[in-house]
């Protein structure tokens, strides 16, 4: 009996140590790291640099490229796989049994080697069972495709005081990192964006192809919130920003190495110099229970998606990630890389301001207010891949639709800094002096932090009545003057030669909302905003 019972721990101790594990094997140093330093222009776009010159943010050892010989003699050693790379955290996401991972160890230029399965970590405290179970990462969703109107989303952060004056992401870059884009490449609703090249490229890193308008459907959704534009039925927040689409979600399963794509994503958005990255992703539970994380994780500094996430933010790009779905669980906290210290985490609303009750809470396990903002996620309006306008539950919605806003605000004040826009959005917010653990600081007012008047007048030209139900006239005092009313988007709606006798214009043909015109008359030239009721 006693053989028997060795035999078994044996063969149990043989198949422990033979199951393939993940792990990251992070490195020592970077001996070439000075070729980086005498021309980062080779690795890091002028757009990038020129971020960190604006900010006042200089490069350090992170920016630099990993060592390429000692990426190339792990791959070579025994069993061992190697599924993504960090130059920012200067480490491998490597797949392997646990004695050849632990084997990298002996290696001279290896720091370390951290397993996805804490209980194997030596220096790690024994953890309790994780009874969090897989969600999937993209973010649960419900849909309804019936036609709606995108107005309440933006009006409801006062989002359309920033598109009058012309703020709507122009000249920013976003990055998406999400499950996928199908339809981008063909839908009426991203036509604009392709017309005008708003699409500067992407990359699916899950399937490491060039490929990225394929995937879940997921992301597709997620970019009409902000890109999307179709005549009375979507508007985006930031349709004229221009945007990179990348794939680091793997629908099919849920695994660490999707933390570990979407930091390499993360680098490679740097890299081409954008400004904004925002995720619909948030990570907890995987399907290796021994793999999820705990609550006591979310501190903001202990996962590998939030330490990307953080380093992005000191590189100068702001980044935004949803808070998560999981308000009704029992484990309800904001996920990676929400508990970023740095990161804007967006909470869900309805559409008269209450919480989501599935939109997760805080505080971050080390008492930190979370989520940061909250947006419109209940029947937020969005485009499929086949261009039909529909609504969308979930905080995969309110990120996007926030994120836009940031674009058009910092287009607003370009030479703001990345801390200084998050904090400005902060304090621009309905709960910012009385912040709690469901709403955080509230739903920011994105109006306030522009000084504008509703509209233009001087003693020798005024436009009355505005707002107005039917007709606009314009008091000025040559004989003759051009007028033309535009969408707050740009497109030209109006035009018409008034005179001094008869200066009034009929503005029945536009639907209520908010529209501007240009006036000229000789040397007098004005513009200003129409509210039609």
């Amino acid at each position: 009996m006693k053989q028997n019972f060795t035999f078994l721990l044996l063969l149990f101790s043989t198949l422990m140590f033979s199951q393939e594990e993940d792990a990251w094997v992070y490195f020592n140093g970077k001996p070439n790291s000075q070729d980086f330093f005498n021309n980062p222009s080779l690795t890091l776009s002028q757009r990038s640099l020129d971020r960190r010159t604006a900010q006042n943010i200089a490069l350090n050892i992170s920016d630099a490229p990993l060592e390429i010989t000692y990426i190339n003699q792990v791959k070579a050693s025994t069993g061992i796989t190697v599924l993504a790379q960090s130059k920012w955290l200067n480490a491998l996401h490597v797949r392997g049994t646990q004695t050849n991972i632990t084997a990298l160890k002996q290696l001279s230029y290896v720091d370390k080697v951290v397993f996805a399965n804490k209980t194997l970590n030596v220096t790690s405290k024994k953890v309790s069972q994780n009874n969090i179970a897989a969600v999937k990462n993209k973010l649960e969703t419900t849909i309804d495709y019936a036609y709606g109107n995108s107005a309440n989303q933006i009006q409801m952060l006062n989002g359309q005081v920033l598109h009058q004056q012309n703020y709507t992401g122009s000249g920013k870059i976003i990055a998406v990192l999400d499950a996928g884009y199908p339809g981008v490449n063909t839908a009426e609703p991203f036509k604009r964006l392709r017309d005008n090249n708003l699409i500067l490229g992407g990359y699916d890193y899950v399937n490491r192809s060039t490929n990225f308008y394929t995937g879940d459907d997921h992301g597709t959704l997620v970019l009409s919130t902000m890109g999307g534009y179709k005549e009375n039925s979507l508007v985006g927040t930031a349709p004229d920003a221009s945007y990179y689409l990348f794939i680091t979600e793997n629908d099919a399963s849920e695994n660490p190495v999707e933390e570990s794509y979407w930091v390499e994503a993360a680098e490679q958005a740097d890299a081409y110099g954008v400004d904004i990255i925002t995720t619909s992703l948030g990570y907890f539970g995987f399907d290796n229970a021994n793999y999820s994380h705990t609550y006591s994780d979310m501190n903001g500094t202990t996962n590998f998606i939030t330490k990307g996430a953080e380093i992005a933010f000191s590189k100068g790009i702001i980044v935004l990630a949803s808070a998560g779905n999981e308000g009704n669980q029992v484990e309800n906290h904001v996920g990676s890389p929400g508990d970023g210290i740095s990161v804007l985490t967006i909470g869900s609303v309805n559409a008269v301001k209450v919480k989501a009750p599935s939109s997760s809470i805080g505080p971050s396990f080390d008492n930190r207010i979370k989520p940061d903002v909250m947006a419109q996620g209940v029947a937020a309006v969005v485009a499929n891949t086949t261009g039909g306008i529909g609504t969308a539950n979930g905080t995969s919605f309110s990120c996007p639709i926030m994120a836009g806003m940031v674009a058009c605000l910092w287009q607003a004040f370009p030479s703001k800094t990345n801390q200084e826009i998050r904090q400005m959005i902060i304090e621009s917010a309905d709960r910012y002096t009385t912040p709690d653990n469901n709403y955080g600081y509230g739903i920011p007012n994105f109006g306030s932090t522009l000084s504008v008047d509703v509209f233009q007048s001087s003693s020798n030209f005024s436009v009355y009545p505005n707002p107005t139900e039917s007709n606009i006239s314009f008091l000025f005092a040559d004989e003759t003057a051009s007028v033309s009313i535009y969408s707050i988007l740009g497109q030209k709606l109006i035009e018409k030669q008034i005179t001094n006798q008869n200066p009034v214009l009929s503005v029945e043909s536009l639907t209520s909302g908010l529209y501007f015109y240009t006036f000229k008359s000789g040397n007098l030239q004005k513009t200003g905003k129409i509210i039609k009721q």
